[in-house]
This record gives C-alpha cells, sequence and structure tokens, in this order.
C-alpha cells in the first residue's frame, strides 16, 4: 500500500465531493471502515454515506479544502477547512470551519478509520445568536487576564 497514492485519493474525493460522487465512497471508504467527528460515531459505507446525505440536507453549498496533508506508514493527517451556508437563518453568509482529520489506511489502501477534530463550540455554536452570546461571555469570564 503506498501512503501517498491513499492520501490523494482522499484528498481528491473531498475536494470534489459531491451527492453524486458519493456513489464513489467505497473506492475511497473500506466497507468497515469507522467514521468519528463530534457528532457522528459510525462503522460502514452505509452509515458513513448516510452522515454525507444528511449534510446535504442540513447546509448548502459545502465544499472542502485540504490546506495540508502528511502520511507515512498507513496514517495520514490533514488540516481542511469546510465552507458552507446555512439553511434559512443567515443563509446567504459562508461560513468556515476549520479542523484535522487522523486517517489509518486498510492494507489495499481504502480508508479503515476516520476521525476528525475540530472545536465545534468556537467554529459553530459561537456563530449562532443565542448560543454566540452566552459563549462570548464564558469566554470573557473564564480567560486568564491580559497584560499583568
Amino acid at each position: 500500500m503506498d501512503t501517498r497514492q491513499a492520501l490523494e485519493r482522499v484528498v481528491e474525493f473531498y475536494e470534489t465531493l459531491s451527492p453524486s460522487s458519493l456513489a464513489r465512497i467505497a473506492q475511497v471508504y473500506a466497507a468497515d471502515a469507522c467514521f468519528k467527528d463530534p457528532f457522528n460515531d459510525v462503522c460502514g459505507l452505509a452509515a458513513i454515506e448516510s452522515v454525507f446525505r444528511h449534510m446535504y440536507q442540513q447546509v448548502l453549498d459545502p465544499r472542502f479544502r485540504v490546506t495540508h496533508s502528511m502520511g507515512e506508514g498507513g496514517e495520514a493527517w490533514l488540516a481542511w477547512e469546510f465552507r458552507f451556508r446555512f439553511r434559512g437563518w443567515r443563509a446567504g453568509q459562508v461560513q468556515c470551519i476549520r479542523g484535522a482529520t487522523h486517517l489509518c489506511f486498510a492494507s489495499d489502501g481504502r480508508v479503515a478509520s476516520h476521525r476528525d477534530y475540530w472545536d465545534t463550540g468556537e467554529e459553530l455554536f459561537a456563530r449562532l445568536p443565542l448560543m454566540g452570546a452566552l459563549m462570548g461571555w464564558l469566554r470573557r469570564r473564564l480567560a486568564a487576564p491580559q497584560g499583568r
């Protein structure tokens, strides 16, 4: 298995992801692959595909852009930006979530394990009207004093 080629296949899949490209998910993920992010913890192709289909129902114009990647010995890390627009509320405003992904590849080069890391508080909840105000207050209250 060539980790570099496997990593390139994953990056291309995510950067061109669309509802129709989900039909290729078995080329990228192993049949028993596991996927975990702050909201989902699933295993199997059907469950992983369902996570992405749900994403297309929840947000408008979702796009991933991988900003950095590195891989070696059957594992890889990606740094990425996820841009989208909320449905309804603030639908015109593009949102951006930044995060990282740890991947482990099966011997055939497909993804066996996918784990996303991103701060739901700062990257998502703080942008919601009531939650944002509460989180801002908490952040100011809990932050260390500056310049003393």
